[in-house]
């Protein structure tokens, strides 16, 4: 079975490319969510706590099967750990065996940035310049490098409660294309952005900004509602927009969503890429991706790691299962 580090992971991304790994990434999601009926699918299996949840994500077809050990735990910052951490599994449908162990605490914020642009192929103006994004924590770089990738951005403006935070966030990004422009105020952030992005963290629920502080045609990416009782708008506010999810029943008891009827849904992602339902349809509607992270997004992710891993002879080969002369004489292996 093949092991991926951490170490392993940014020297993949160094040898592809941070922009083209993303593409390839986006690619493999939207390959992926337009082949939705091929996929057995599920909820994934969350065990809460006050302080926080760990999560299995479990996603299969006919040949892979994936899952994820994922945690959100918001208070770990504080203590000098991450918030998120993951790990994931690939396996061989048709032996049951393991091909690959990888880190996914990376990966994972991989993933949700491409998610965000996938949906905004969809969804957002063609021609968006300017992006907002609210929370500058650890996966607020990604989501900004990913749209850059897609959109031509001419300046992105950003905020965060913790001064340091948002200093960091500067730093990170201070050699790109785009102007970076720190604001005072979620009003002053979101005013006239064509994207806006909201990656807030606190277990909470919240209403960051009111329909009246966005402009006309703008698409939002609410990625920080991922947990039930944790909001990042109100109801009143998703009355107002175009809304898409990821998977109905999940998104229903963790999204921004769990405020309002199913109804209140306009489409799943998989229904704008099969082309059964359209995506945006004039520059002027308001549209919003509840994007609380599915068990899918994580097979895309991890079979185009894999794939790259074997071409490129990174991570570590390590006897995980047993390898026997004969497959019912486990026990001969306590007598060599």
């Amino acid at each position: 079975m093949k092991i991926l580090t951490v170490a392993d992971i940014l020297k993949l991304i160094q040898a592809v490319g941070l922009e083209n790994f993303f593409k390839r990434v986006i690619a493999a999601l939207e390959e992926d969510f337009g082949r939705w009926d091929e996929f057995l699918l599920s909820l994934r299996t969350a065990t809460y706590y006050p302080h926080g949840v760990i999560e299995l994500m479990p996603c299969a077809d006919q040949q892979l099967y994936a899952f994820k050990y994922v945690n959100g735990h918001p208070g770990n910052p504080l203590k000098g750990k991450l918030n998120i951490v993951a790990i994931g599994m690939l396996c061989d449908v048709a032996s049951g065996y393991p091909l690959m162990m990888s880190e996914m605490t990376l990966l994972t914020a991989f993933r949700t940035a491409a998610m965000g642009v996938l949906a905004a192929k969809y969804l957002a103006r063609g021609d968006a310049k300017s992006l907002a994004i609210i929370g500058n924590g650890a996966q607020a770089e990604f989501q900004v490098i990913a749209f850059a990738s897609f959109f031509k951005l001419e300046y992105v403006r950003f905020i965060d409660v913790e001064p340091q935070t948002m200093a960091k966030f500067s730093r990170n990004l201070s050699g790109q294309k785009f102007r970076l422009i720190p604001c005072s105020s979620i009003a002053e952030a979101v005013h006239h952005a064509d994207i806006v992005i909201t990656a807030t963290a606190a277990k909470r629920r919240q209403s960051l900004f009111e329909f009246e502080d966005i402009s006309p045609g703008t698409y939002i990416h609410a990625m920080g509602g991922d947990c039930p009782g944790k909001t990042e708008l109100s109801g009143e506010f998703l009355d107002q927009v175009k809304l898409v999810v990821e998977y109905t029943p999940q998104t229903l008891v963790e999204g921004e969503v769990q405020q309002c009827a199913a109804n209140r849904i306009y489409a799943e992602l998989w229904e704008l890429v099969c082309k059964n339902k359209p995506g945006r349809q004039d520059k002027h509607e308001i549209t919003l991706f509840d994007s609380v992270g599915f068990a899918l997004e994580d097979f895309s992710i991890l079979r185009v790691v894999y794939e790259l891993a074997k071409e490129s002879k990174l991570g570590l080969e390590l006897p995980m299962v047993p390898d026997l002369d004969d497959p019912k004489n486990l026990f001969g292996l306590l007598n060599p």
